[in-house]
């Protein structure tokens, strides 16, 4: 073997001095040789020590449980929410946008990594006599002839600033948003499906009660008429009690047709058509009143997951700032070829037909007619727009508890006070029942009795309904108990948590 083709065989794909393992070597080593400081700015606004309206004691620093709709004691209405968590459509869309979410992490981190090609080509061809200067006896000098060629190519943009890093970060910024996402959503429905399974049951207490009404107000209809009969009556009292009679007669339609709606509402909230879906339903009264204790201010930026979402969504943003910002800078691009090239099949995989080659570019962009600058504002003025809305949210959360501590307070007391009025005007009723009886009160003081009492029922059912609502409001406001620990979402994603907020692990 002479010298050459000795040097031939050590440049060898697979020899010992192999130019492709050099340049991948080469690439790894020198990527995210500046990798950005990305994190989240300190854009939390002033926190509360303590809420308004939340009730002194140490009981308020607990946070609600995760499954608090349990404390309403409703087996239906628990079976409706868990279905709910699993068979919910727009869960299921927001699951599948996670997906979506990981998939262009992976994306994006594919730009940190070589990209390997192999190649194998085979070209056959002739060579024009009035350009080719003739024939030869030599392989190369033939007119017609084939060309093999099997080789390795590779290619690595060297993340020197780390632009590609920055974009990694902002990829997996936008995945674990969108896990937040779905939480929000899945939150929201919760929420839907206790407010409505509340509306069904208010509507059915609505419905007994106006057919209650019918009959008790059926028999003061007959009272009249036989004091019509006695003469000591007229038909105006008559005609006034049938018009209350059909009056509350009117309303079971309507309330019926609540009831009906609201049950193909939860249907469509549990993933079913209403068809496939028995709901029972009850009265609002059965229902258990839990006790919700907000817990403390700072809690709540770890405990609502739209705090969350906007919070990795502006860290995300600050990724990408750092990414337009190092787009200024130069790119280095590494490639390299090696493998064997052959006019005979045969002598292909032999030391003297290796060949290979490395390249090595910098490019510095000069004049792009302000693209570069441009995307630069772009990503700076939707950073801004990011903290902004982040402050909102924070903002939002407390004034969304505030309104909810409010809205429990003074609707458990109108709720109070309600019954007592109900029953005030229970008694008055009574009494002119059985007075009309008797002979010893005008009928006008019966029908005044009577829509009292009816207006006063009806009243109290929806204040029996605006207090389990605005429980639930607080509950939302609150995050509904969610989230399990970081520790436990890291270990669901496979990922780990950075910057406290739980991100998924590199799909590279």
């Amino acid at each position: 073997m002479t010298e050459g083709d000795e040097t031939r065989s050590n440049a060898s794909p697979f020899g010992g001095k192999a130019i492709l393992p050099c340049v991948l070597a080469l690439s790894m080593s020198l990527s995210g040789c500046f990798l950005p400081n990305v994190g989240r700015p300190d854009a939390v606004p002033d926190v509360p020590e303590a809420y308004r309206e939340a009730s002194k004691g140490k009981s308020d620093a607990a946070l609600p449980q995760l499954d608090w709709w349990r404390g309403f004691k409703s087996p239906e209405l628990t079976a409706l929410i868990e279905e709910a968590q699993t068979a919910n459509l727009d869960i299921a869309a927001a699951t599948a946008r996670i997906t979506q979410a990981d998939a262009q992490a992976r994306i994006a981190g594919a730009a940190l990594l070589p990209m390997v090609d192999g190649n194998a080509d085979f070209t056959h061809s002739r060579r024009s006599l009035t350009t080719s200067g003739g024939t030869s006896n030599t392989g190369i000098g033939r007119r017609e002839g084939n060309l093999y060629s099997l080789s390795l190519s590779a290619s690595y943009e060297v993340d020197f600033w780390g632009k590609n890093r920055a974009l990694l970060e902002a990829a997996r910024d936008s995945a674990v948003a969108s896990r937040y996402a779905r939480e929000v959503i899945a939150l929201s429905t919760v929420a839907s499906v206790a407010n409505t399974y509340f509306l069904v049951l208010a509507s059915q207490d609505r419905l007994n009660n106006a057919r209650e009404n019918v009959r008790a107000a059926t028999r003061i209809l007959d009272l009249i008429r036989e004091r019509l009969q006695a003469g000591t009556t007229s038909g105006l009292e008559v005609a006034q009690q049938e018009a209350l009679v059909a009056q509350q007669r009117a309303l079971i339609p309507t309330y019926t047709q609540t009831v009906e709606q609201n049950k193909a509402v939860l249907a469509v909230l549990v993933g079913r058509p209403p068809e496939r879906v028995n709901i029972r339903g009850g009265s609002a009264r059965k229902i258990a009143i839990p006790r919700v204790t907000p817990g403390l201010p700072s809690e709540l930026l770890t405990q609502r997951p739209d705090i969350r979402e906007a919070e990795a969504n502006l860290a995300g943003a600050d990724a990408n700032v750092y990414a337009a910002r190092a787009a200024f800078l130069p790119s280095i691009q590494l490639t390299g070829q090696d493998g064997w090239q052959s006019a005979i099949l045969r002598s292909l995989i032999r030391p003297e037909s290796a060949f290979f080659s490395l390249a090595a570019s910098i490019t510095q962009p000069i004049f792009d007619a302000g693209t570069l600058l441009g995307n630069l504002e772009q990503q700076k003025g939707r950073q801004e727009e990011l903290l902004q809305t982040y402050r909102k949210t924070v903002i939002q959360a407390f004034s969304d508890v505030d309104q909810a501590l409010i809205a429990v307070k003074q609707q458990t007391e109108f709720e109070r006070l309600q019954t007592r009025v109900v029953e005030a005007s229970r008694r008055a009723f009574e009494i002119s029942e059985t007075r009309l009886r008797e002979g010893t009160v005008d009928l006008v003081t019966v029908l005044q009795t009577q829509q009292t009492l009816y207006q006063a029922v009806d009243a109290l059912v929806q204040a029996r309904l605006a207090r389990l609502q605005a429980i639930v409001s607080l509950y939302q406001a609150l995050g509904g108990g969610w989230p399990p620990t970081n520790a436990e979402i890291a270990a669901a994603t496979g990922g780990y948590v950075w910057s406290g907020i739980p991100v998924p692990a590199p799909k590279e």
